[in-house]
């Protein structure tokens, strides 16, 4: 993931936090203000019950005319309280304001009866009262008390007045007794109802309340949380990388090269990560270049070596090819001179002389191939027959009738362009030099074969091979493994398969032989011989 989205990432999940708490706070404060309109409706009806209950005990306790007064506060507050109920009755989702409202109804049916009742009580003791004339001081207080004590009055009036139980009167307030009962029980149950509904609103605007505080406290530090620690998340995570590449750009420039971890895991694929990932592949390809130039600065050295010594070689052949040839024709003279009438150790000296007069002048006609190294004249020609005729050559030098020869190639030839007569003298080189590493016994193996732009031959031997050391040094001039030899032969291999733009390498462990490998290209401009 990008800076770039990381970043956004970030705000994206701070502004959603602040978001959520916008969205939560703002639906918590409208469900605030339907429960405070809850709350001030319960509060309203509680207080018109209260004001109902207050009516109806004046209505109970004072006689007429206070109890028409009365009569009319709770036919009013039941309207009030009726039309309340309707406004709010279409958002009532729990049930209780419907039974609130029949119990209204209910109640104001009662009271309704109540005061029928009381009317026609209020007739029976104006009927009663001509008869009763001993009593006429007690029966208007009975008349005015009646209605908070009618169960009383009736036992008063059975007990004193001696009515029968059944009369209309004693049955009328013994019935306004219970209606009496029941319309105060009903009237509790209303006050209850509104108790309950105001708790309820209370209770609900608290809750909204400890919610909108519990957010507060919860998503105002999630928010600072997420954004401060996303923040220094990236920052550390960047950070720290871009310190871990300085460090590393630092240690490069001292020529330490070792690749740098991504670190995948948390920031793989951001910029950083992809700077990270760019600079290791520089580095691989500073590191490959480093490569390249210590061997070109190697093989530079080589050949700067190579030219100084061929240099000096081809003064110093010069300079002996003439002595040398004087001392051997002198040396032929006097074997022909003496003939069989020299003693026989004076014969053997002179024959020591022409031997190793000859042998010297291998070394120097060596010594002048190496310092002359002429450029190579190339033409098409099958490397197959040249490696063939090099074995039949070597063969008339030394003895190779304990050598088994193998060679593997594909059908249709190896053609290639080069020198054939320096590719010879490579071949000649390499097989003498297997011949003698073998003594004479063992199997030496050719194979070839073709890739694409070049060609690659490998000579094998079965020989003694040579120790670990040895294989950075066989192809410089005098160095040898031999008891006997100049060191020149792999070094001219060397500049001939180098001037033919290949390259030629060795492997070899002692006591299991050596490999040489020659890789040439097989374009080239042909010159002809």
């Amino acid at each position: 993931m990008s800076l770039r989205k990381k970043i956004t990432l970030g705000f994206v999940i701070s502004a959603s936090v602040i978001a959520l708490l916008a969205v939560f706070e703002y639906l918590n404060f409208i469900e605030i203000r339907k429960e405070v309109r809850s709350l001030e409706f319960a509060d309203t009806l509680r207080n018109k019950s209260l004001q109902l209950r207050r009516h109806e005990k004046n209505f109970f306790l004072y006689g007429r005319p206070k109890a028409i007064e009365e009569s009319a506060a709770i036919r009013r507050y039941l309207g009030e309280i009726d039309a309340l109920l309707d406004a709010v009755l279409p958002q009532d989702r729990t049930g209780n304001l419907a039974a609130l409202k029949q119990r209204i109804q209910e109640y104001g049916r009662r009271f309704g009866s109540i005061e029928e009742s009381v009317g026609e009580l209020t007739t029976g003791f104006d009927s009663i009262s001509p008869r009763y004339r001993q009593y006429a001081r007690v029966l208007p207080f009975m008349k005015s008390a009646f209605l908070d004590r009618p169960f009383q009055t009736a036992e008063l009036l059975r007990d004193i007045f001696l009515l029968p139980p059944g009369h209309k009167l004693v049955q009328g307030l013994y019935r306004l007794d219970a209606e009496t009962s029941a319309l105060r029980k009903m009237g509790e149950e209303v006050l209850t109802i509104s108790k309950e509904l105001d708790s309820t609103a209370r209770a609900n605007v608290d809750r909204f309340i400890h919610l909108s505080q519990i957010a507060l406290v919860v998503l105002i530090p999630l928010f600072f949380i997420v954004g401060i620690g996303t923040l220094f998340f990236i920052s550390s995570n960047v950070v720290s990388r871009l310190r871990l590449l300085i460090e590393v750009v630092e240690k490069k420039g001292k020529g330490e090269f070792f690749p740098l971890s991504v670190m995948t895991k948390w920031g793989g694929n951001d910029e950083v990560g992809l700077l990270i990932r760019k600079f290791n592949a520089m580095e691989e390809q500073l590191a490959l270049r480093e490569e390249e130039l210590a061997r070109k600065n190697s093989e530079l050295l080589h050949t700067k070596k190579l030219a100084a010594i061929g240099t000096l070689a081809a003064g110093v052949a010069h300079e002996l090819n003439n002595p040398l040839n004087n001392i051997n024709i002198s040396a032929q003279m006097l074997v022909k001179e003496t003939g069989d009438t020299c003693p026989g150790f004076v014969q053997e000296i002179v024959g020591d002389i022409v031997g190793q007069t000859v042998r010297v002048k291998r070394i120097v006609e060596d010594l002048l191939e190496f310092a002359r190294g002429r450029e190579p004249r190339k033409q098409q020609v099958d490397l197959n027959e040249i490696i063939a005729g090099a074995y039949r050559l070597v063969g008339a030098l030394v003895t190779t009738e304990g050598v088994r020869l193998s060679v593997e190639t594909k059908p249709g030839g190896l053609m290639a362009a080069v020198d054939p007569e320096q590719m010879e003298r490579v071949f000649i080189n390499l097989f003498t030099n297997a011949v003698q590493a073998m003594s004479g016994k063992g199997e030496l193996k050719v194979v070839s074969e073709r890739g694409g732009d070049h060609v690659m031959i490998k000579v094998s031997d079965t020989g003694r091979g040579m120790p670990s050391d040895a294989e950075e040094k066989i192809f410089e001039p005098f160095f040898t493994t031999k008891d006997r030899g100049t060191g020149l032969g792999l070094a001219i291999v060397f500049n001939i398969i180098r001037k033919h733009g290949g390259d030629i390498s060795a492997e070899s462990a002692e006591g299991r032989g050596t490999t040489f490998t020659i890789t040439l290209p097989v374009a080239g401009e042909a010159h002809g011989l």
